[in-house]
């Protein structure tokens, strides 16, 4: 078992840490009166991680109109910005904490492959919400339906397809349990991204966001990407505000590449270092698509 060494010096199993990271965070929302689920790792039902590794660290969806309240509240506990929502992911989805005793903890603002307008997203999670104990404190959660399909979406954004989640949750499901997860993908608007993890993606080809999920969920380029998903804005405005983004440099990255905060002349040079990046990708994709290749 993983463990981790805290500031005062003691090994603490990640498995501890992470259901402490879990209450820990339960406990800021309840007293400042925010809503959120717990997602992924031990907050899923056992029967869709089957004693899998729990991953490293702690996720929560939270309603969108509550992600200012946490923020400000997070920060004057302790906890220190990581990465932000403009630079976490493609998705702008999720922004990282780091604290000192309960590590790395992801607050989602929505979640990728739902496309239906993320307040209502949440409401119909929390609407058919359960609650289990988590270090001995009530944590919010989604149905064991809505579990599945997140496990499922999730698994649409890695390239290693993550087999054994959707497995789990989709494969090995009941007759029953496929088809309360169809309804609620449907509800969802979520059906390119889930076909992209469940082997179907081909049937979307006509969707503006086809092509994004399927180099997030096969590979490609970054500048392929930036395509994807300038494609996939649901309007021109949006469109254009991921036009703007793609030639700025993601300092959130280059700082944890770096160890440290970058300079101006750091950040130039990347900038600068990004054409030839982008051209170096063009031409390896050309000459992978040279017939006898």
């Amino acid at each position: 078992m993983a463990a981790e060494v805290n500031e005062v010096g003691v090994s603490v199993p990640l498995s501890v840490r992470l259901r402490f990271g879990h209450a820990a965070v339960q406990h800021l929302a309840d007293e400042i009166g925010v809503d959120l689920l717990h997602i992924k790792g031990v907050a899923v039902d056992p029967e869709l991680r089957s004693g899998r590794d729990s991953g490293s660290d702690v996720d929560v969806l939270v309603r969108p109109g509550h992600v200012d309240r946490l923020d400000r509240a997070m920060r004057r506990h302790g906890w220190r910005l990581y990465s932000t929502f403009e630079w976490g992911s493609p998705f702008g989805h999720a922004q990282t904490y780091l604290h000192d005793a309960w590590g790395y903890v992801d607050i989602h603002r929505f979640f990728p492959g739902i496309r239906l307008e993320p307040g209502r997203a949440f409401e119909q999670f929390w609407r058919d919400r359960n609650e289990v104990q988590i270090a001995r404190i009530g944590c919010h959660v989604p149905s064991v339906t809505a579990q599945g399909v997140l496990l499922v979406l999730n698994a649409a954004r890695s390239t290693n397809g993550r087999s054994v989640d959707v497995r789990m949750a989709w494969v090995d499901a009941s007759t029953e349990r496929r088809a309360e997860m169809t309804a609620l993908v449907a509800d969802l608007d979520a059906s390119v991204a889930f076909a992209a993890a469940t082997g179907e993606l081909e049937r979307y080809r006509g969707e503006r966001d086809y092509r994004l999920w399927k180099i997030v969920s096969e590979g490609g380029s970054r500048s392929a990407e930036w395509w994807a998903r300038i494609r996939a804005a649901p309007n021109l405005g949006a469109a254009l505000r991921v036009a703007a983004r793609a030639p700025r440099v993601n300092v959130d990255h280059l700082a944890h590449r770096l160890g440290r905060a970058p300079t101006r002349g750091e950040v130039a040079g990347e900038f600068f270092r990004r054409p030839a990046r982008a051209v170096r990708e063009a031409w390896r994709g050309i000459r992978r698509a040279e017939p006898g290749r």
